[in-house]
Order: C-alpha cells, then structure tokens, then sequence
C-alpha cells in the first residue's frame, strides 16, 4: 500500500523545515510570500492531507468534525437526517463522524464519550437515554443539540408530532371511520409515540369520540407490528381504519392487510414511506422533514460555536399531510 506523504515529505520537497510547513498550513507567523507559494506547491503535488486529529491532539483545540448519534443506521428517516446536517455543515468545513446507539442509552453514552475522546466540535444526537450525553458535553464544553426527541438542557429540534398525528386521524374520521386504531412504537415512554398518541387521542375528542385502550397496540419491528395490527382487527369492536405512528408500523400494519386481504381497512402512516403512491390502495402518510431537522439542528449548533450563550432553545419543524386518494 502506498505510504501517505507526512509533513516533513513537504518540507523536503520544498526545501524549507517542518516548522515553516506547519506555519504556512496553519496561517501561524509570518512567512515570506515566495515560501508560502513553494510550501503551497509541495502540497498539490503530493497530495498531502493534514492529520487533523493529531493537530487538535497536539494544540488542544477542537477537531474539525461533528459527532452525530443515531439510533439505527439503516432506518431511511435517520439516513435523510443525516444528510441535512451533512449538507448544513459542509459549508464551514466540518465533517460528520457517525455512531450508532441502538436505542440503548449505555451505548448511547459509549459513543457520545469516544465522540469527546478526540474532541468533536459539536454533538447532535438523538437521545436514546437519560442525562448522560448532557452531563458529558457540558463538563467539556462542547455545544449539544437534540434532534427527534428532546433532552435535558440542551437545543432541541423536533417535529410537530401532537399536530401532525391529529391531523392525520382528523383527516381518517372526516372519511367516516369512528373506529380508528393507534399502532405505535415502543417503548410506550418514548417521546414521539407518547405526543403522536396524545394527536390521536386530542383528534376522537374533538369528534365526540372514546379513545379505548383496546384501539391501542404498540410494536418494535417490522414483524411486531404486523402482529399487532392483526390482534387489533381480530378484537371486539375491531377498527375501520388504523393510524400507524411510524416507518416499521405501517410495513407491519401493510403485511397484515394484504396478507389477510383486508381492503375494507384504511391506513394512515405517520412518515411517508417509500413508495406509498404506487400500492393499491395509495398510502396517505403525515410527513415529516427530516433533512430539514438535520438542517436546523446543524444551525443551532453551529450559532453556539459561533458563541452563541442564549438559554437552550427547542424548533419544532413541521408536517404535512399528504392525502392520496384511492384510483377508480
């Protein structure tokens, strides 16, 4: 494999010390217009590439990236995400180290502690614990953004769960379903599932209607959800319609429906997915922005680095319900 070219192959190549390289490089002292070209040159011809986290390591400072912590790498909605705070962060020459948490807070506090170890400039995470993330980037001074749920003590950016839910089942009980089911995500504490079913609930009140706990079923995969959906339209007072609450119910509550050739139950998503407007019938979704979120999250952070000192601050992004009628 070929060898990266270190500093002081520039140096040689130019014909000045290490010392000068490193000025030059860092914009540190004065140097001579001509060296400055010369240095400048050995670079573009070696094709050298500073080691930025041995530079942060040496001098102390902040390395030029940004930890983000997801809880799974494969979910579409997370992957969009990070695209937006990608895209947000490029313009300032900051580069986005990805780790993963699996939904559990210890790992969630591994990550967010190696993310530290070689001094991130900034954390976004989307909490999966307690405190700990905070703790950790309070006590080294490194701003922190939540993003999709919020967390103690830091900027937050979230979607309008409550409303965009509401919406949804608003939109299921204008079409004359009084029967409306809410299959959601577990667990049942987690924030987006507790506001979407708080939408659900505050949508059949403003139509007169009961919220039984019976209409409720909760889910982590794929495979759950189908289950779910299944025992909800096998129970008493089975419901005409079903509001799933994120990606992985509606795929399971989909399964359940066309495996059991159910077309007399209609279905309402909370995230679009992909290829909704192709199934038959169409799948009308309330959809959220995630590259917006990772967008305004990136934003945020990037003020505080900027020294921006105002009290932690939550943006809600929001959603919109996108109908898509059945064909003739």
């Amino acid at each position: 494999m070929e060898r990266r070219p270190t500093l002081h192959d520039v140096a040689g190549e130019a014909r000045v010390s290490a010392k000068t390289v490193s000025r030059v490089l860092n914009g540190e002292g004065p140097v001579a217009a001509q060296t400055r070209e010369r240095v400048l040159a050995a670079v573009e011809r070696l094709g050298f590439r500073p080691n930025l986290m041995a530079r942060s390591i040496r001098t102390g400072g902040p390395d030029s990236t940004v930890g983000l912590v997801l809880p799974d790498l494969g979910n579409p909605f997370f992957g969009a995400l990070a695209g937006g705070v990608e895209e947000a962060l490029r313009g300032r020459g900051l580069t986005v180290l990805l780790g993963c948490s699996g939904g559990d807070g210890a790992r969630e506090a591994e990550v967010v502690g190696a993310f530290l170890a070689r001094r991130t400039s900034a954390l976004l995470v989307v909490p999966s614990g307690g405190g700990e993330a905070w703790a950790a980037a309070s006590a080294a001074g490194v701003p922190l953004v939540f993003l999709d749920r919020p967390g103690p003590g830091a900027d937050c950016v979230v979607s309008s769960n409550r409303a965009g839910a509401r919406e949804g089942v608003a939109h299921l009980l204008g079409a004359g379903h009084r029967r409306v089911g809410f299959l959601g995500d577990l667990p049942a504490s987690l924030y987006t599932r507790r506001e979407r079913l708080a939408g659900w609930r505050e949508a059949l009140a403003a139509a007169g209607l009961r919220a039984p706990a019976q209409l409720v079923a909760g889910a982590r995969t794929v495979a759950e959800a189908e289950r779910a959906a299944l025992a909800l339209l096998a129970g008493p007072a089975a419901p005409t319609a079903l509001f799933a609450s994120n990606t992985n119910a509606a795929t399971g509550a989909l399964l359940a429906l066309g495996r059991s050739g159910r077309r007399d139950v209609a279905l309402l998503s909370f995230d679009d997915l992909p290829l909704a407007e192709v199934l038959d019938p169409p799948l009308s979704a309330v959809a959220q922005d995630p590259v917006l979120l990772g967008a305004t999250a990136a934003r945020l952070a990037l003020a505080r680095l900027d020294g921006d000192a105002s009290p932690p601050r939550t943006e809600t992004v929001p959603t919109r319900l996108v109908v898509r009628p059945a064909r003739p």
